[in-house]
Protein backbone atom coordinates (compact mmCIF):
# COMPACT_ATOMS: atom_id res chain seq x y z
CA UNK A 1 0.00 0.00 0.00
CA UNK A 2 1.01 3.46 -0.54
CA UNK A 3 1.85 5.25 2.22
CA UNK A 4 0.75 8.61 0.95
CA UNK A 5 -2.93 7.30 0.89
CA UNK A 6 -3.18 8.34 4.65
CA UNK A 7 -3.50 11.33 3.82
CA UNK A 8 -5.75 11.57 0.63
CA UNK A 9 -9.08 11.74 2.70
CA UNK A 10 -7.32 15.39 4.36
CA UNK A 11 -7.23 16.23 0.76
CA UNK A 12 -10.20 15.44 -0.40
CA UNK A 13 -11.76 17.42 2.22
CA UNK A 14 -9.51 20.13 1.28
CA UNK A 15 -11.06 20.01 -1.87
CA UNK A 16 -14.15 20.28 -1.21
CA UNK A 17 -13.28 23.16 1.43
CA UNK A 18 -11.64 25.12 -1.58
CA UNK A 19 -14.80 24.68 -3.82
CA UNK A 20 -17.12 26.01 -0.77
CA UNK A 21 -14.16 29.51 -0.28
CA UNK A 22 -14.13 29.64 -4.22
CA UNK A 23 -17.62 30.09 -4.52
CA UNK A 24 -18.08 32.70 -1.49
CA UNK A 25 -14.75 34.82 -3.12
CA UNK A 26 -15.69 34.04 -6.97
CA UNK A 27 -19.70 33.51 -6.75
CA UNK A 28 -22.37 34.64 -8.96
CA UNK A 29 -23.21 37.69 -5.70
CA UNK A 30 -19.32 38.86 -6.16
CA UNK A 31 -20.17 38.57 -10.31
CA UNK A 32 -23.40 40.46 -9.56
CA UNK A 33 -21.57 43.15 -8.00
CA UNK A 34 -18.42 43.26 -10.00
CA UNK A 35 -16.14 43.05 -7.37
CA UNK A 36 -12.29 42.02 -7.33
CA UNK A 37 -11.73 39.38 -5.48
CA UNK A 38 -8.13 39.79 -4.70
CA UNK A 39 -9.82 43.39 -3.13
CA UNK A 40 -11.82 41.50 -0.60
CA UNK A 41 -11.17 41.40 3.16
CA UNK A 42 -9.64 37.66 3.63
CA UNK A 43 -8.96 36.99 6.80
CA UNK A 44 -4.68 36.34 7.62
CA UNK A 45 -5.32 32.66 9.12
CA UNK A 46 -7.20 31.93 6.21
CA UNK A 47 -5.18 33.23 3.45
CA UNK A 48 -2.16 30.90 5.32
CA UNK A 49 -3.87 27.87 5.71
CA UNK A 50 -4.84 28.00 2.06
CA UNK A 51 -1.54 29.08 0.92
CA UNK A 52 -0.08 26.07 2.80
CA UNK A 53 -2.97 23.95 2.52
CA UNK A 54 -1.93 24.37 -1.62
CA UNK A 55 1.73 24.10 -1.11
CA UNK A 56 1.51 21.35 1.15
CA UNK A 57 -1.01 19.65 -1.51
CA UNK A 58 1.65 20.06 -4.27
CA UNK A 59 4.37 18.46 -2.83
CA UNK A 60 2.21 15.60 -1.78
CA UNK A 61 0.85 15.25 -5.78
CA UNK A 62 4.60 14.70 -6.20
CA UNK A 63 5.42 12.31 -3.86
CA UNK A 64 2.35 9.99 -5.44
CA UNK A 65 4.35 9.57 -8.59
CA UNK A 66 7.43 7.83 -6.37
CA UNK A 67 4.97 4.53 -5.71
CA UNK A 68 3.17 2.86 -8.47
CA UNK A 69 -0.07 2.27 -6.46
CA UNK A 70 -1.21 6.22 -7.16
CA UNK A 71 0.92 7.20 -10.03
CA UNK A 72 -1.52 7.46 -12.46
CA UNK A 73 -3.84 9.13 -10.55
CA UNK A 74 -0.92 11.48 -8.91
CA UNK A 75 -0.20 12.34 -13.00
CA UNK A 76 -3.77 13.34 -13.65
CA UNK A 77 -3.69 15.63 -10.26
CA UNK A 78 -0.75 17.29 -11.46
CA UNK A 79 -2.28 17.55 -15.26
CA UNK A 80 -5.37 18.77 -14.12
CA UNK A 81 -3.74 21.41 -11.72
CA UNK A 82 -1.24 22.90 -14.69
CA UNK A 83 -4.04 23.11 -16.69
CA UNK A 84 -6.22 24.67 -14.80
CA UNK A 85 -3.75 27.20 -13.67
CA UNK A 86 -3.24 28.02 -16.99
CA UNK A 87 -6.93 28.54 -18.19
CA UNK A 88 -7.66 30.59 -14.88
CA UNK A 89 -4.75 33.05 -15.98
CA UNK A 90 -6.05 33.47 -19.76
CA UNK A 91 -9.89 33.57 -18.64
CA UNK A 92 -12.17 36.31 -17.43
CA UNK A 93 -13.09 36.73 -13.66
CA UNK A 94 -16.63 35.54 -14.63
CA UNK A 95 -15.61 32.25 -15.89
CA UNK A 96 -12.85 31.32 -13.07
CA UNK A 97 -15.47 30.06 -10.79
CA UNK A 98 -16.26 27.60 -13.96
CA UNK A 99 -12.87 26.88 -14.29
CA UNK A 100 -12.35 26.01 -10.60
CA UNK A 101 -15.49 23.44 -9.87
CA UNK A 102 -14.27 21.64 -13.32
CA UNK A 103 -10.67 21.11 -12.12
CA UNK A 104 -12.08 20.42 -8.01
CA UNK A 105 -14.46 18.12 -9.35
CA UNK A 106 -11.54 15.95 -11.51
CA UNK A 107 -9.28 16.20 -8.59
CA UNK A 108 -11.90 14.94 -6.28
CA UNK A 109 -12.40 11.97 -8.51
CA UNK A 110 -8.78 11.09 -8.71
CA UNK A 111 -8.41 11.08 -4.96
CA UNK A 112 -11.67 8.66 -4.47
CA UNK A 113 -10.32 6.41 -7.19
CA UNK A 114 -6.63 6.81 -5.49
CA UNK A 115 -8.18 6.15 -2.20
CA UNK A 116 -10.57 3.08 -3.91
CA UNK A 117 -7.34 1.39 -5.27
CA UNK A 118 -5.25 1.69 -2.17
CA UNK A 119 -8.38 0.29 -0.66
CA UNK A 120 -8.48 -2.80 -2.92
CA UNK A 121 -4.64 -3.10 -2.85
CA UNK A 122 -4.48 -3.58 1.04
CA UNK A 123 -7.50 -5.76 1.16
CA UNK A 124 -5.27 -8.07 -1.82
Amino acid sequence: MNPTALLAPLFLAFELWQLVISERYLGIKQIRVNADPRELPMAGWLAATWAGGLLFYYVWMLTLLLHPVGRAQGIVLILVTGAGYLIRSTCGLKWVLVVLTFEGSIRIGMLVSFLAQSWRQLMA
